[in-house]
């Protein structure tokens, strides 16, 4: 059985993974793109520059695994999402070097988005890749996206994806962010932010804001600096937070299972590795599947498993 490699260069980390179709196992490095101390984020020729010095090293430390079988494809992530316009450079490295390996090997090359990437890499971390031939609800919450999805089999692409609901304006892991350099956290910030809400002992009353299926979320970042020039204590401020955006992912998925019925409900990206969020998510809908820490942050298990599927070389 082949391997199948995939990479993924988004604007916060340089990823690649091979998947052992055979052992139905992930073999992957990453590394975080280096940002000043009280910088949110990149420039894009910056994340570029990054990408370029670091893709190297990544695909170095994949190979240091003894890999016996031949490579079967290779995989990109080119685009945030497939949709018309959806576009960042960062991904220009990741798709070039993909392209490259690909002409060496004389192996098919598949491109993918990163959307797509993230939903893959969810339902492999929680065994449930099976799902790509049924009808299902993911929601996609990271630095780039608040996003509501109906997914649906599709022969071309794996999934369709038609989105459902999303934010009007900041998105939940912009929010985390700024709200944790307000507290004095280092970019990214989502890990520390949860650390420090895990000693508020406060439970809030929060209703998100809605329009419609959409959502709102730049009061939450004015609310929280309110907070902070206010006296609040961090942990209180981080907790409330947290909580609000735990209310919107809810309020959203709520509206999605309401128009399309009571599907399997995959939460994916950064944002839902925090474990307040997933505990409010699981406390309202009960069944609902997570990526591990490792899976849910940006990587490229779902790009490499993409290059398996569309090769037909899936087995488990």
């Amino acid at each position: 059985m082949p391997d199948f490699l995939g990479i993924d260069t988004s604007n916060y980390t340089t990823s690649v993974a091979v998947y052992r179709s055979e052992e139905n196992r992930i073999f992957q490095s990453k590394k975080l793109l280096p940002v000043r101390e009280g910088e949110l984020g990149l420039r894009q020729s910056d994340a570029v520059f990054h990408h370029t010095r670091q893709l190297p090293e990544i695909i170095e430390s994949v190979y240091s695994f003894d890999f016996s079988e031949k490579l079967g494809a290779v995989s990109a992530s080119v685009r945030p999402r497939n949709i018309e316009g959806s576009y960042m450079p960062c991904f220009l490295c990741g798709e070039g070097l993909a392209r490259s390996v690909s002409a060496i090997e004389k192996v098919p090359f598949f491109a993918t988005s990163h959307q797509v990437g993230h939903i893959l890499a969810g339902l492999y971390s929680a065994d449930r890749l099976g799902l790509v031939h049924e009808k299902f609800i993911a929601f996609h919450a990271s630095g780039g996206t608040t996003d509501c999805l109906l997914c649906e089999p599709d022969s071309e692409n794996i999934l369709k994806i038609s989105e459902t609901g999303t934010s009007l304006d900041l998105k939940a892991g912009q929010v985390i962010d700024r709200v944790g350099l307000m507290l004095g956290l280092k970019f990214p910030c989502g890990a520390e932010l949860e650390k420090i809400a895990c000693k508020s002992g406060k439970n809030f009353r929060i209703k998100a804001v809605m329009k419609g299926s959409n959502c709102c979320l730049s009061g939450l970042e004015n609310k929280c600096r309110k907070m902070i020039d206010d006296g609040e204590s961090p942990e209180d401020t981080a907790k409330y937070c947290l909580d609000f955006i735990a209310e919107t992912v809810i309020s959203m998925t709520a509206v999605a299972v309401d128009n399309y019925g009571s599907l399997p409900l995959v939460f994916v990206g950064g944002v839902m590795a925090d474990r307040i969020i997933r505990e409010k998510i699981i406390s309202r809908f009960g069944k609902a599947d997570f990526a591990e820490p490792e899976f849910s942050c940006d990587n490229a298990s779902g790009v490499a498993i993409y290059g398996c599927l569309k090769s037909n070389e899936f087995k488990k």
